[in-house]
C-alpha cells in the first residue's frame, strides 16, 4: 500500500486533522498549509510541515512523520532535521510542535532514552494508530487514518461504513466529496489486483466521479497520446533520415524531443 502517497493526500487536502489526532485545535487549524520544505545550506529535506497562516498569533509550526517501519534511527533524525529547521527560520514561528504516527507501538524504537528530553515533552506527541479506540466513537477525520492500518478482511466493510457516515452526516469543514475521493483512494490502493467494477461493488459507489479515478483516465489518455507519437516517430524520422535531415533538424522541424527523434531512428536501424 502507498501509504506515503495516502497521508500526503489527506494532510495536503486536510491540513486541521492532525490537530484532532493530537486533540489540540489551534485558532486557524484548517488555513494551515502542509508543506514538503528544504532546510537551507544543509543537504536534506523535511517532508511533513504544517506552516500557519501569516497572520497567526501565535505562529505555531508543526512537524508530523508517519512511520509504517521499524527504523532505529528514527527519533535522532527527525529531531535533528527539525531543530536545524527551526534554527534556520527563527523569525517565522512563536512556539513548534512535533508529532510521529505510528501504526502500532511495536514500530516505535527501541531506545527512547536518548531523546527522552523531546519525548518526555508536551511539545512532541507519539500517536499509534491501533490505540485510538473504535471506529464509530470517533470523528470522521480519524476514521480516515484508521482506514490506512485495517486488515485485507475488514478495509471493505470499513471503507463501506465510513462512506455511509460521511454521506449521512455533518463533515464541515472536511467536504463530504474529497473524503470519499481519499477513502477510494485508500481502497483503490489496498485492492489494486481488483478490476474497477470490483472495487465499486465493494464499496457501493461508482468510482467515474472520483478524484482517483479521473485522474487515471487523464493519465491513460496522455499515455496513450505518447505511445501514438512514438508510433508516428518511428515511421516519419526514417523517411526525413533519407531526405538528408540530420536528426538534430528533424527533432526541430517536428518540435519534439531530441532523444524520442534518436530512439525512432534507432528503432529502424538507422
Amino acid at each position: 500500500m502507498k501509504r506515503d502517497s495516502i497521508y500526503y493526500q489527506i494532510f495536503k487536502r486536510f491540513p486541521g486533522l492532525i490537530f484532532e489526532l493530537i486533540d489540540y485545535r489551534p485558532e486557524q487549524a484548517q488555513n494551515y498549509r502542509f508543506e514538503s520544505v528544504e532546510v537551507k545550506e544543509t543537504t536534506f529535506r523535511i517532508d511533513g510541515v504544517f506552516l500557519p497562516p501569516e497572520d497567526a498569533k501565535p505562529k505555531i509550526i508543526l512537524f508530523a512523520e508517519v512511520q509504517f517501519q521499524k527504523d532505529e534511527g528514527l527519533y535522532h533524525r527527525f529531531f535533528t532535521e527539525s531543530m536545524m529547521y527551526l534554527n534556520r527560520n527563527q523569525s517565522q514561528y512563536d512556539d513548534w510542535y512535533c508529532v510521529v504516527i505510528f501504526p502500532s507501538r511495536s514500530l516505535e524504537p527501541s531506545d527512547t532514552t536518548t531523546h527522552r528530553i523531546f519525548l518526555n515533552s508536551d511539545q512532541v506527541q507519539r500517536i499509534y494508530l491501533d490505540e485510538l479506540g473504535s471506529s464509530n466513537q470517533q470523528p470522521i477525520g480519524i476514521n480516515l487514518f484508521q482506514l490506512t492500518i485495517a486488515s485485507d478482511e475488514a478495509i471493505a466493510e470499513q471503507a463501506k461504513q465510513l462512506i455511509q457516515r460521511v454521506k449521512l452526516e455533518q463533515t464541515d469543514p472536511l467536504p463530504k466529496t474529497e473524503i470519499i475521493d481519499i477513502i477510494t483512494t485508500i481502497a483503490v490502493y489496498k485492492f489494486s489486483s481488483l478490476s474497477r467494477e470490483e472495487v465499486e461493488a465493494m464499496l457501493g459507489l461508482s468510482l467515474e466521479q472520483t478524484r482517483i479515478y479521473q485522474e487515471a483516465k487523464a493519465e491513460g489518455r496522455e499515455l496513450g497520446r505518447e505511445e501514438r507519437e512514438v508510433e508516428i516517430l518511428k515511421v516519419t524520422v526514417p523517411l526525413l533520415l533519407k531526405t538528408g535531415m540530420t536528426i538534430e533538424q528533424i527533432a526541430q522541424q517536428l518540435n519534439v524531443n531530441l532523444e524520442a527523434v534518436r530512439l525512432a531512428a534507432q528503432e529502424k536501424g538507422t
